[in-house]
């Protein structure tokens, strides 16, 4: 019995390794337009919002800068990565895959790893920025990286459940933009919800963002507080629900 664990776990383990070294490969390779797709979005609506605004009040500039890097979130870890996958499935990639003896999850795995890979040097580089593009000072604290991560994985979730779920590519590149663009303006995102009304109040609770802007403003402004607990509780539910959503119920192949 020991000694079947033993390779079942083992086997695990290269099976992990080998496709993290093909989502490693991928991204050496499409880095330089990874960067720039992740950032040019996000960099161009930060100086936007300084050009028309100019300098306001502290939280009114900490809510912009939370807001891109969520939305910089979006647009890999959501957007980027659920077109991707959509488009392997229906280029017949996972047929491929499936014919490997690898596991579903470990599969699904790799694929949040690599959207993880793709999104966090923007989530950095959006922190930093908008710090000196509004010339004020953020509290920045180790407890921030948990919170990157745990906000990066639960949107990289979701997108990847859309690509595997997707019943044509053309169907889920309208369903990503159309939602990247609601999640990232007309959530509590790139502002609080108080500022919004009711309705969109309630939707916005249904998506990881509200929590991950909540989290992010509370840590960069205050440090961790018992809201940010909360919230990563949330988001750690989102990640779970996502992995399950997809490993259980989403078929490798497009004609399933």
């Amino acid at each position: 019995m020991a000694n079947a664990l033993a390779f079942v776990k083992g086997r695990m383990w290269t099976e992990l390794y080998i496709l993290l070294r093909i989502q490693v490969a991928i991204v050496r390779e499409q880095w330089i337009w990874i960067f720039i797709m992740a950032t040019i979005f996000p960099l161009t609506t930060l100086l936007f919002m300084k050009f028309m605004y100019g300098v306001s009040s502290g939280q009114i500039m900490v809510n912009v800068i939370v807001g891109n890097i969520v939305f910089a979130i979006i647009m890999m870890g959501f957007n980027a990565l659920g077109q991707e996958i959509s488009w392997q499935k229906h280029a017949g990639y996972f047929t491929f895959y499936s014919s490997l003896p690898i596991s579903k999850a470990i599969f699904v795995v790799t694929q949040l790893v690599r959207g993880l890979m793709t999104a966090m040097p923007s989530v950095i580089i959006m922190a930093f920025i908008g710090q000196f593009a509004y010339g004020i000072k953020l509290h920045y604290e180790w407890g921030l990286i948990p919170v990157f991560l745990l906000a990066v994985l639960s949107m990289v979730g979701i997108g990847a459940g859309i690509g595997f779920w997707s019943p044509d590519h053309q169907m889920t590149n309208m369903l990503v933009q159309g939602l990247m663009m609601f999640v990232g303006f007309l959530s509590p995102v790139m502002m609080e919800a108080s500022q919004l009304p009711p309705v969109l109040r309630y939707i916005g609770v249904i998506f990881p963002t509200t929590y991950s802007a909540s989290a992010l403003r509370e840590m960069l402004t205050k440090g961790w507080t018992p809201a940010v607990t909360m919230d990563m509780f949330v988001l750690i539910g989102f990640i779970i629900v996502s992995f399950a959503f997809i490993s259980r119920m989403i078929s490798w192949r497009a004609a399933e």
